[in-house]
């Protein structure tokens, strides 16, 4: 396929407002269903959520979806029906596997301060496995030396956590302004500016919120203009291929 690079800009994503939360959506999601962006690649959802103190997502149910949850700021409680109960906080890549089927509930129990996270939905291999959940710390230090992978199903590719893709992987990096990195090479990669300012070669300035969405990319590299932080899918595959 030829080469393609497609800008997203914040201000164009839908969003769902409720009391409690404002959610932020790069792909259709819930009651904001455009035909024309349902996914990139194998990644079908990327939710930018700031839910208020005290308040949360109750009980719902997931199946045949690898979550990746990656927050930052505040911390986000997970409770689920096969018994997992974790806090997610900045640093923390956490991953659920709802497969064969899966209750759980997000929630922010602090009474004071908001929580800001990342959601993240990729399609596994294999439907109705066995349900799990996976969570590992990443230090500070690791994530301002470079993209450090978060997620990963690619064989030989090693990461904080696991994904049941193999043509799947989540990196990820914190930087200063003047730190660069070079974008991995991918038939597709979605890059989604979730802090700060950066400026990429022969794309352009990209401001907190925006994303990238690139077939057949060369390697491009990306300069922090003011602190940032970056998520990166990187796939190997799209849906229905």
């Amino acid at each position: 396929m030829p080469a393609t690079v497609e800008i997203r800009r914040a201000a164009d994503r839908a969003v769902t407002t409720t009391s409690w939360l404002k959610s932020r959506h790069s792909f259709s999601f819930g009651e904001h269903y455009d035909p024309d962006n349902t996914h990139h690649g194998l990644l079908l959802v990327n939710n930018d959520d700031i839910v208020a103190p005290g308040t949360g997502f109750g009980t719902h149910p997931h199946r045949d979806m690898e979550i990746v949850t990656w927050v930052l700021r505040g911390e986000l409680t997970h409770r689920d029906s096969t018994g997992n109960h974790g806090v997610i906080y900045p640093g923390l890549a956490q991953r659920m596997s709802a497969g064969s089927g899966i209750l759980h509930s997000e929630k922010n129990d602090s009474p004071t301060e908001p929580v800001h996270f990342v959601q993240m939905w990729v399609v596994p291999d294999e439907t109705a496995i066995t349900p799990s959940y996976q969570q590992h710390e990443i230090g500070g230090e690791e994530l301002s030396g470079g993209l450090v992978t978060i997620a990963s199903g690619i064989p030989g590719v090693e990461a904080a956590i696991t994904l049941h893709n193999r043509a799947a992987a989540l990196h990820g990096t914190r930087l200063r302004p003047g730190d660069s990195v070079d974008l991995p090479r991918a038939p597709y990669l979605h890059v989604f500016v979730a802090r700060g300012r950066v400026g990429a070669d022969e794309i352009g300035d990209l401001d907190e919120g925006d994303a990238v969405r690139c077939t057949d990319t060369d390697g491009t590299r990306v300069t922090a203009t003011e602190p940032a932080e970056l998520l990166i899918w990187e796939m190997h595959a799209r849906l229905g291929a």
